[in-house]
Parts: C-alpha cells; structure tokens; sequence
C-alpha cells in the first residue's frame, strides 16, 4: 500500500507522462514543491515497490503496474473534484480534494461514483437540490463536470 506521499508522486509522474515523453526529478521537485532528495528518496520507494523504472540522473519511466495505479489516482481526483463542486462545497476544491483522496476508503470512494453518476444522469433532481440550498436558476440545471 502506498503512502499519501507516494500516491502524489505516482499521480504527478502519471500526469506528467501524459503530456511528456521525459520526467526528470527536477519536473517532479518543482511541481509537488519539495526538495530534490526528497523526490529521490520517493523515486526509490516507488522503484522497489515497482510502480516505476528508475536509475539515478536517469529518466523515470512508469511500469504497467505505475501506469493502472497513476490512472486510478488520477481518476479518483477528478471524481472528489466532480463531487465537491456538485454538492457546492464553498472551499478551496482542489485542496480539499487532495486531502480526501488518501483517507477515503474504496468502497466510499465507490459510493461516491455512484451519487456523482445518479445526479449527471438526473439533472432533475440536481436541479431539485440546488433549489433546496437556495442556489438554482434555470441555467443551473445542469450537473457540473470536472
């Protein structure tokens, strides 16, 4: 099982790997804000666990194993991101989501799928409980997408 910090950096190094063909340390140490050593020592854990192929100064490439769990990571983000804007959450919706992700279970995690499902498919009833939170007009009806 990962850690929340090594969930961050196989879902980073898999964000990455969609849009560049090379990651390097330094892409992974400027985007999750933390030192160099710092994003070795992970490269490390993630290689002995074999989410990724890794030698030092080298490129990081993800294995297939790195490329399921990078998707489902990603995945589960754009899920919280989806659910909390379309409960209008007033908070800072990225952070939150973050904080989220490594704690919920996957059976919640899985219930959650499944109320985000029900009221994409529903815009009624979307439109039913943002009349509820005092919240609707007629161009509102309409369940958000993350």
């Amino acid at each position: 099982m990962l850690s929340p910090s090594l969930e961050d950096y196989l879902e980073e190094l898999y964000r990455f790997s969609l849009t560049t063909p090379t990651v390097r340390v330094t892409d992974l140490s400027t985007k999750l804000h933390v030192k160099l050593p710092s994003v070795t020592k992970a490269l490390h854990r993630l290689k002995d666990l074999n989410y990724i192929k890794y030698e030092p100064y080298g490129e990081i490439e993800l294995t297939e194993m790195g490329r399921d769990k990078g998707t489902f990571l990603v995945k589960r983000n754009k899920l919280l991101l989806e659910f909390l804007t379309l409960i209008c959450s007033d908070c800072n919706v990225e952070a939150e989501a973050e904080a989220m992700e490594h704690y919920l279970c996957a059976a919640t995690i899985a219930a959650i799928d499944n109320l985000v499902a029900f009221a994409r498919s529903r815009p009624e009833w979307y439109g039913q409980f943002l009349q509820y939170l005092g919240q609707t007009s007629e161009s509102e009806l309409t369940p958000p997408k993350a």
